[in-house]
């Protein structure tokens, strides 16, 4: 018990001395121990790559995880070396609400049919989309979290150890520049005249204390001294370790941009392929929009030649204005003789005729014409 009071008297102490120094030191009264130039920039670099990893990193999870409170259970679940539960991404649950739905409308109905192959469309992009978070987790977050977490902690403590021995130094320079002082004092030739002998022993005596407390007090600085001098080291060194964590960053990062390009390039992919299963499908909603179109019609006695089951392409004149170049994105092939079959990449006239479904066009290739769908077609002017 005696030892603990002692070194918690001790520790006091040491405190006491340094929150001392580092007051006098911002009120400007005592002078302070400056780090070197490429110390300063070691520093000041080690504290921006934190301050920019950090918002990265939030950030990053946000965009992986938009949901607060799912980012916050699986930081408890991590933080209890559990295992989180699996749980179903956006796209995934709303292709199984759209799968279940067709089954409910029927998936022989033209929107049962086209909730199925779109429903299907969302879990494939839902379950990419579940490859790239697990990625981008392991190859991204993963090594900013660590340097957070590992590296920074470190240096952080470090740098606390080198600020207190740092103001144990300045200490010790000023109570070894204050005994001196008072040594020159003491050592001032006496005047015999207006001193009496027995303050002349005093101060004799006294200028030997002050020896001693000069010889002490050098002691202690060369001990400050080396003790800060290997701590600036060691921590110098954790600073220049910074341009290895970059290196380590800027290789995760391109990971990160790779899984970007992968789950993208899948994702278009899946679209591009959905474009195509719809594609496939025009006539059955083209179906509906007729009936529509005919009991109108006939409730007005009127008939137009674009709103019979067969287009008869022939007899469609492209208007004197309002046609427009399109580029073709994807191959189509056509269902029947009123639809003209496309190349990707190449140029097409197209334009609209009264009546026409709005997911269809004219579209005119030299002496070639027919219906031509939307989906496929870029629309240049």
């Amino acid at each position: 018990m005696d030892f603990n009071v002692k070194k918690l008297a001790s520790g006091a102490g040491v405190f006491f001395t340094r929150a001392v120094q580092f007051t006098e030191e911002k009120l400007g009264q005592a002078e302070k121990t400056e780090l070197d130039a490429h110390f300063e920039n070691l520093v000041s670099r080690a504290d921006c790559t934190k301050l920019w990893t950090e918002k990265i990193y939030r950030q990053t999870e946000a965009l992986l995880q938009p949901n607060p409170s799912a980012r916050i259970e699986e930081f408890l679940y991590e933080k209890l070396d559990r295992k989180a539960p699996s749980r179903m991404t956006n796209g995934e649950l709303l292709g199984q609400y759209m799968l279940d739905a067709s089954k409910e409308f029927g998936p022989g109905t033209p929107y049962g049919s086209t909730l199925s192959e779109v429903g299907e469309c969302e879990r494939r992009l839902g379950t990419a989309e579940r490859e790239f978070l697990q990625t981008s987790a392991i190859s991204f977050l993963t090594p900013l979290r660590n340097f957070l977490e590992g590296d920074w902690r470190t240096i952080s403590k470090e740098r606390r150890l080198l600020e207190n021995l740092r103001l144990d130094l300045d200490s010790c320079k000023a109570r070894l520049k204050k005994a001196k002082a008072a040594e020159a004092k003491a050592a001032m030739a006496p005047d015999f005249q207006e001193t009496r002998p027995r303050n002349y022993v005093l101060s004799a005596s006294a200028s030997a204390l002050w020896s001693e407390e000069v010889e002490k007090a050098e002691h202690e600085l060369r001990v400050a001294q080396t003790e800060f001098d290997r701590q600036a080291e060691v921590t110098r060194l954790l600073l220049e370790g910074i341009s290895s964590t970059h290196v380590n960053h800027l290789r995760c990062l391109h990971e990160f941009v790779e899984a970007q390009a992968a789950y993208y390039k899948q994702c278009h992919f899946h679209m591009q392929e959905l474009q195509k299963e719809l594609g496939r499908l025009p006539n059955a909603f083209a179906l509906n929009t007729h009936s529509t179109a005919t009991a109108g019609s006939a409730s007005e006695g009127l008939s137009s030649p674009v709103e019979t089951d067969t287009l008869k392409i022939e007899e469609v004149q492209a208007p004197a204005t309002g046609t427009r170049k399109a580029k073709v994105l994807y191959d189509y092939d056509a269902a029947d003789s009123s639809e003209l079959s496309l190349l990707a990449d190449e140029l097409i006239t197209v334009y609209t005729v009264p009546g026409m479904d709005c997911d269809w066009l004219i579209g005119e290739r030299g002496n070639q014409k027919g219906k031509v769908p939307v989906t496929y077609l870029e629309l240049l002017s």
